[in-house]
């Protein structure tokens, strides 16, 4: 069977900015869900939890902020 992902991974690219900032913010909202979190998303696609955090970056359910170096200081 070829499942498509949902949300695609160019869609979640685009709405993160950067892939790297993608896998920073699905894995730390991923623990967070596993810990015991309250999902932001009503039905979601994914049974797991790095996909429903990725659902809920993709809708903008959920946000994050980009630290640089200048910001640290």
């Amino acid at each position: 069977m070829n499942r498509l992902l949902y949300p695609s991974i160019d869609q979640l690219v685009e709405t993160a900015g950067s892939k790297y900032l993608l896998v920073v913010a699905a894995s730390k909202r991923a623990r967070m869900l596993r810990e015991g979190a309250r999902m932001k998303i009503w039905n979601p696609k994914s049974n797991k939890h790095v996909g429903v955090a990725l659902e809920e970056i993709y809708n903008q359910n959920i946000g994050y902020e980009k630290i640089t170096k200048d910001t640290i200081r």
